[in-house]
């Protein structure tokens, strides 16, 4: 198991009252599966990917990323850890708008301080794995929606992730952009990346191999397709 947790639990406070977004969730994602997280909007779906992510903390519980336990390491651990073994794709792209393509996906390799030619043969090799040779220099204003989100699919695998976080990655795109984006992501799968969708579309989680549905900040059911 690539993906562990362990009675998640994340709470957040207020002056009038404690709200639960996560209620002890303890699940286990396989080596190389293509897992989707599903339900309501509001219902801790989002919530449970950062904290797999190691973008939030939990206020209760353990994950383990292969093995190690991420929630207690430093801010500069999790940030390293963040950079070199998980790639995050996010439903808005998130894309610098002053940059082109090939610029966006060098910007994950800087953290790393891959040396700059490096850094462009590798953008280059990326954005023509996810079918964008033709639009290294193209700015995401002159881009679809599909091709922006190929792009910061790219970027996501910049440092070579073995754990693809996915939240909503279709879920600002018309149904020929989303075939263009799944279609990316299950080359990816094939290709033996873990990947993990966040998502409300019951179309994309018949495809997954594993699926947790999410509700009231619990694991309401958990099934293989």
């Amino acid at each position: 198991m690539i993906i562990i947790t362990e009675n998640l639990i994340k709470t957040y406070n207020t002056d009038k009252a404690k709200t639960y977004a996560l209620r002890g969730i303890s699940l286990e994602i396989p080596r190389g599966s293509f897992s989707c997280i599903i339900g309501p909007s509001g219902h801790g779906k989002s919530t449970l990917m950062h904290l797999i992510g190691g973008l939030d903390r939990p206020t209760e519980g353990h994950v383990f990323i292969d093995g190690a336990d991420i929630a207690g390491l430093s801010n500069s651990e999790l940030a390293k850890l963040r950079a070199s073994k998980i790639g995050f794709v996010f439903q808005f792209f998130n894309l610098l708008p002053n940059l082109t393509a090939e610029e966006n996906v060098e910007t994950a390799m800087m953290f790393l301080k891959t040396d700059e030619k490096a850094q462009k043969e590798k953008a280059k090799g990326l954005l023509s794995l996810v079918g964008l040779s033709e639009k290294l220099r193209a700015r995401p204003s002159e881009l679809s929606g599909g091709q922006q989100q190929r792009v910061a699919i790219a970027r996501a695998l910049a440092n070579d992730p073995e754990i693809l976080l996915m939240d909503e990655p279709t879920g600002n795109l018309d149904s020929e952009s989303e075939t263009e984006v799944l279609n990316a992501i299950f080359k990816l799968h094939k290709e033996g990346k873990t990947v993990v969708i966040v998502t409300h579309n019951n179309e994309i989680a018949k495809m997954a191999e594993v699926v947790f549905e999410i509700k009231d900040g619990k694991l309401d059911g958990q099934w293989k397709n």
